[in-house]
């Protein structure tokens, strides 16, 4: 069986509600055929809002959607070629599985046999095969939530939208169930839009993902990159668990040198961030330090590092690693994930931070990365 797949265009797409109240703004992104994208954010980003004017669930009020080479604005749900599987499953307690999966196509006037090939066919994929007599009741919530996904396969639309369809399952089912929507799109390879407030659901599922704050797009790009290379303070603070480690001080130059100081931390910065920091020189700056980035002084840190000591205010053992809380005299608190270490609350700890992946920011929750060449 093969799906349709079709790039999904947004230009200027903004959504404005009653009272002037913006929701979503100036959102341009090309999704490719086969794609599967993650919009993720905090609540009230504008996420699931955009994942509806897609779907055709809220008007557009800025801006085009294109499914294919069609523009879909004044479209109704129902003919943009789409299949939305939403986090409440919505399936008909009365009907049974096969019931439920079957309900769309014999809306579309589909032949009998053709509903069996396609139900047959998704229930194998899904793994299902044995509750197709079953009644939504009697099912588990993974059971429920692979059967809303078995209504959506068997449409074979253009592209598959998720509004957040794990978030009702408990942590070892959704990571298993994560596991199987990977599996399905690396097989069905159909355009796929994904939202979620979970950003290791973003970082795992994603081609791309799509990051988003206050109706508005922060970032667009492979996880990996974003991780590594966020544009803003609040993206680098989003993606990441921990959160990255965030200090307020100034860059000052010392000699030769480039130094920041702040909160009882005096570090002195390598090439080649230093010389893309020099326009910021005797200004007010925001250092980042990934939990990850600090190591054991034992431990080879695989380039330039620096020692710096910390008073250990709680340690969180999680088995090979552990989080140490960490704070200086000066009241700056950090939190480092290293390898397991024997180590007490209020013990003076001292461990490397590579300079090399360290990232200073301008003042501000949206400051640009100023440590991008």
């Amino acid at each position: 069986m093969e799906t349709a797949v079709a790039n999904v265009r947004l230009e200027k797409i903004g959504k404005v509600y009653p009272g002037n109240i913006r929701a979503v703004g100036d959102v341009n992104l090309e999704i490719a055929d086969g794609e599967f994208v993650v919009f993720v954010g905090p609540s009230g980003c504008g996420k699931s809002t955009t994942l509806r004017m897609i779907a055709g669930l809220e008007d557009v009020t800025e801006g085009t959607i294109s499914i294919g080479s069609r523009v879909v604005n004044d479209l109704a749900p129902k003919d943009r070629d789409i299949a939305m599987v939403f986090q409440n499953y919505a399936l008909y307690p009365h009907m049974t599985v096969f019931e439920n999966m079957a309900f769309g196509l014999k809306l579309r006037k589909f032949k009998r046999e053709d509903i069996r090939a396609r139900v047959a066919h998704a229930a194998k994929l899904l793994a299902i095969e044995e509750l197709l007599e079953r009644k939504p009741k009697a099912l588990s919530g993974g059971q429920r939530q692979r059967v809303a996904l078995g209504r959506a396969i068997v449409r074979e639309p253009a592209a598959f939208l998720f509004d957040e369809p794990l978030s009702n399952l408990d942590a070892k089912l959704r990571v298993e169930t994560r596991a199987e929507l990977k599996r399905l799109h690396q097989r069905l390879k159909t355009t796929t839009i994904y939202v979620t407030h979970d950003q290791e659901e973003a970082m795992t599922l994603g081609d791309r993902i799509v990051i988003m704050s206050q109706g508005k797009v922060q970032q667009v790009d492979a996880p990996l990159a974003i991780y590594e290379r966020p544009q803003n303070r609040f993206v680098a603070g989003f993606l990441g668990t921990p959160p990255m480690n965030f200090v307020e001080g100034q860059l000052l130059s010392v000699g030769e040198q480039v130094i920041f100081k702040g909160s009882g931390l005096e570090l002195p910065l390598q090439e080649p961030l230093a010389g893309r920091l020099k326009s910021a020189l005797n200004q007010a700056v925001v250092l980042g330090v990934r939990p990850e980035f600090f190591t054991p002084l034992n431990e080879p840190t695989g380039g330039a590092s620096l020692r710096v000591s910390f008073k250990v205010d709680v340690v969180e053992p999680l088995g090979h690693l552990t989080d140490l809380y960490l704070s200086t005299p000066e009241g700056a608190r950090l939190v480092a994930r290293i390898k397991s270490v024997s180590v007490s609350p209020n013990d003076l700890i001292e461990l490397q931070l590579s300079t090399s992946k360290l990232h200073v920011f301008a003042p501000g929750e949206y400051g640009s990365n100023l440590s991008l060449a």
